[in-house]
C-alpha cells in the first residue's frame, strides 16, 4: 500500500501544479490589462506601461517553466494510468470469461 501512497502523492503534486498554473494565468490576464489601462490613460508615463509589461512578461515566464514540469510529471502520471488500465482490463477479461464458463457448465450439470 505504500506505493500506492506514492502515486497518490504524485498525483497530488500534480494537482498543485494544475492550480498553481491557473492562478498565475489569472494574475498574468490582471497584470496586462492593468498595463493595458495603464496604456490608455493620457497622464500615464511610458515608462510606467513598459515596467508593467516587464512584470507581465516575468509572470509570463514562470508560467512557461510551470507548463514544461507539468509536461513532464503528467506524463509519467498518464504512463501509470495507461499501464494500469491495461492490466485492470486483461484482469477483468479474464474473470468475466471465467465466470461465463463456470456459469455453462453449471447449466449443463
Amino acid at each position: 500500500m505504500a506505493h500506492r501512497r506514492v502515486v497518490e502523492n504524485y498525483y497530488d503534486d500534480i494537482n498543485n501544479l494544475a492550480d498553481l498554473l491557473n492562478k498565475l494565468v489569472s494574475s498574468y490576464r490582471l497584470l496586462i490589462g492593468g498595463a493595458n489601462e495603464l496604456n490608455g490613460i493620457a497622464l500615464s508615463k511610458k515608462s510606467d506601461v513598459k515596467e508593467a509589461l516587464k512584470r507581465a512578461n516575468g509572470v509570463g515566464d514562470i508560467i512557461d517553466q510551470t507548463i514544461k514540469v507539468l509536461d513532464d510529471a503528467s506524463y509519467g502520471y498518464m504512463s501509470y494510468c495507461k499501464m494500469k488500465t491495461e492490466i485492470m482490463k486483461s484482469k477483468l477479461q479474464i474473470e468475466y470469461i471465467e465466470s461465463e464458463i463456470d456459469e455453462e457448465l453449471r447449466l449443463k450439470d
